[in-house]
């Protein structure tokens, strides 16, 4: 009788131990079976979201001109998404005002970029990968937040236009850039550099700079190197003189230089006939020089004689080799006087 109750014991240890097994590996598989079935429906949700994503793109392309442009202006894209690479014929990128935080590295998968327009954004860095756009004709970041412009950017053998423009904290170049020799148009205009860059000059094929706006207070004394440099923006700098090369400057015809510290005009300047343009308001020269008044002149030819400045220049450099004949003349007079009050 022992036994037998022994026995049913052990059967009902045994049943019991086999039921909750059993249980257990139900519920087991019944976690499975939802989490197969929640991880399927975040990736149902995650490709309807990408084809959202890649519809709206979609409606942002159009041909223009001939090329295929991707056009978003004043909407929210602080992130452009990694679907965007199944567009990457796009010739064109013209994205404004979207609150853009950066360039995406697979910006190296669009070869046939010839503009990448990005400026009114938050961009706060240029990647490394921007190299890789040999075709590259233009580069616009103006009104961003970049701090640093990397060495890579002169892989893009082909840039005729860099616009890096009020980006306030940007005071450097690397060197490298003097190997875009196909570089035209560069403006550097209301950041923060003290110095005029190296590479700058070097840069042979360069015809437009606007380094206005900046804390400049010195040009380069070989800024002659600069051959075909027909356009110079050096407005509200902290000038206090120019160097007497550029005088050799053969291409330059439009020079700015309001609103500077500089103190006189170079004499050399006068025979920089090729002058068309030039602007010396609001600099505290050392004499003040009047356009002598011009009869029957209009109003508006008036304002152009006074802003275009070519003959205020000359005027200037006259008076002043005037006034220092007359010191010299003075001095000699002193002499010779000095000399007969000792005999």
């Amino acid at each position: 009788m022992v036994g037998v109750v022994a026995c049913s014991s052990m059967s009902s240890i045994k049943a019991l131990w086999e039921t909750r097994i059993k249980k257990g590996r139900e519920e087991e598989e019944q976690r499975r079976t939802t989490s197969r079935g929640g991880t399927t429906g975040r990736l149902s949700v995650r490709v309807w979201e990408d084809r959202a994503v890649l519809a709206r793109l979609k409606e942002k392309l159009q041909m223009e001109d001939g090329r295929l442009v991707l056009r978003i202006e004043q909407e929210e894209w602080k992130i452009l998404p990694g679907c965007l690479i199944q567009f990457n014929q796009a010739q064109e990128w013209q994205i404004h005002k979207t609150g853009l935080l950066k360039i995406p590295h697979f910006i190296s998968n669009f070869q046939n970029l010839l503009v990448l327009d990005l400026s009114r954004n938050a961009v706060a860095e240029v990647p490394k990968q921007i190299g890789t756009l040999t075709r590259l004709r233009e580069l616009l970041l103006s009104y961003n937040r970049i701090q640093f412009v990397p060495e890579e950017l002169s892989g893009c053998e082909s840039l005729e236009k860099l616009e890096l423009a009020m980006n306030r904290n940007l005071n450097e170049l690397p060197d490298q850039l003097r190997n875009l020799t196909r570089l035209q148009h560069l403006d550097l205009s209301m950041n923060d550099f003290s110095l005029f860059p190296d590479c700058v000059v070097a840069m042979p094929g360069l015809q437009w700079l606007d380094m206005g706006g900046n804390r400049l207070q010195l040009l380069p004394d070989d800024i002659h190197r600069m051959e075909k440099l027909h356009t110079l923006w050096l407005q509200r700098n902290d000038l206090e003189k120019l160097p007497e090369n550029i005088s050799r400057m053969s291409s330059l015809d439009t020079l700015v230089l309001s609103s500077n510290r500089l103190r006189d005009i170079p004499s050399l300047m006068e025979d920089m006939t090729n002058l068309r343009f030039v602007n010396f308001r609001d600099n505290p020269l050392t004499m003040d020089v009047t356009l002598p008044p011009r009869k029957k002149v209009a109003e508006d030819d008036e304002d152009d004689r006074e802003m275009f400045g070519r003959e205020f220049m000359q005027m200037y450099i006259q008076e002043a080799r005037k006034r220092s004949y007359a010191v010299l003349n003075m001095h000699c007079v002193n002499q010779i006087d000095e000399d007969s009050a000792d005999k």
